[in-house]
């Protein structure tokens, strides 16, 4: 287990800078999450962390040691990559040894800690297998045992489950969050899926264009997140947005909305300036058939999911908004709806993308 900080970190290739100052603290036993879209950085601040890309300016530091110049090997950490990169002429016990055989680590401890990895992850009856004989989640957990048995400080993970169907994205989340548990120690997770951020993470790390957009755990991003892209990053379905006009009303401040008959709702940021545009959020549950608000909508489209029932509905020509309802088996395309929900759960940004409040 380790602490790790990360400090105005940097990483350019030339002049193009990939890595635009990150500030990050890592706990001990902590498991974060780096999640962003496709070339935002994310994977390059884990090889960083490796020891697989050279940082260009910052410090990098584990347990109070500065690492910028330590060796790979020297680090204590261990990678899952996405590729399992097994070599098909070993069995998994040999895959598994591998490195320690390499290291010189005397053949009896190999064993010991093999096996100790084999019973963690449920591979014991595989051992004598070959990949070529091991389905795709079989083979990212003898690629995970592979790291285990080299009894890291940190395990860090590169989109680990990008190559498995969705079932074993689904088992393989399990699997992780219960080995977290189980070994608890520091584990750093690079993913693209916010499902997978928001199922695993004690703390999500969002990242875009190099920078890091917030930082906190998953509900605190749900419920409170300081961005546009944040709020629209984190949540499936995604948040809804409404483009709108901030005016003043007999009781304060009020949005009107013109995509949606000039709609009106009562908004409590104090930061919203009269005549400035915002964009409001509105998170499919937070739709109803109460509270003080209301959009009148007609449906598009029904997604059915046994148990709720997206909407996916319109004013006129105006934005698709997206409605979770448990009575969508009585509706159907082309209904007309009338969208509540209550003022206080809307989220108001600026022009900017910024939070109001």
């Amino acid at each position: 287990m380790s602490e790790l900080q990360l400090k105005h970190v940097r990483k350019s290739y030339g002049t193009f800078e990939v890595i635009k100052g990150v500030d990050l603290d890592i706990k001990t036993g902590e498991f974060v999450v780096f999640v962003g879209p496709s070339g935002c950085g994310k994977s390059t601040l884990l090889r960083m962390i490796a020891g697989l890309e050279e940082i260009t300016s910052g410090d990098l530091t584990i347990d109070g040691e500065r690492m910028n110049d330590v060796d790979p090997s020297k680090r204590g950490i261990a990678m899952v990559f996405q590729s399992y990169a097994l070599y098909p002429h070993m069995t998994v016990r040999e895959n598994m040894g591998f490195a320690l055989r390499f290291a010189g680590v005397p053949k009896a401890e190999i064993e010991q800690r093999v096996g100790e990895a084999a019973n963690i992850l449920e591979l014991g009856p595989l051992l004598d297998r070959k990949p070529k004989q091991l389905s795709g989640g079989q083979r990212q957990r003898v690629a995970i045992g592979r790291a285990i048995v080299r009894h890291p400080k940190i395990f860090l993970f590169d989109e680990p489950l990008s190559n498995l169907d969705a079932e074993l994205r689904v088992h393989m989340r399990i699997e992780i969050a219960r080995l977290h548990k189980k070994l608890a120690t520091t584990i750093i997770y690079v993913t693209h899926d916010q499902v997978e951020a928001m199922t695993l993470a004690d703390k999500i790390v969002v990242m875009r264009g190099g920078v890091v957009e917030q930082v906190g755990s998953p509900l605190d991003l749900y419920d409170d997140p300081a961005n546009l892209f944040v709020a629209g990053f984190i949540g499936s379905p995604k948040m809804n947005f409404l483009k709108g006009v901030v005016e003043t009303g007999t009781d304060g401040r009020q949005v009107r909305l013109p995509e949606f008959g000039n709609a009106t709702l009562p908004i409590a940021a104090k930061e919203a300036a009269p005549g400035s545009t915002v964009t409001i959020g509105i998170r499919p549950e937070h739709f109803g058939e109460t509270g003080s608000a209301s959009l009148d909508l007609t449906i598009d489209m029904l997604e059915h999911l046994g148990g709720e029932t997206f909407a996916y509905a319109r004013h006129g020509d105006g934005e698709m908004i997206i409605i979770e309802t448990k009575n969508g088996r009585g509706l159907k395309s082309g209904d007309s709806i009338a969208a509540h929900f209550d003022p206080a759960a809307a989220l108001v940004f600026d022009a900017g993308g910024q939070r109001l409040r």
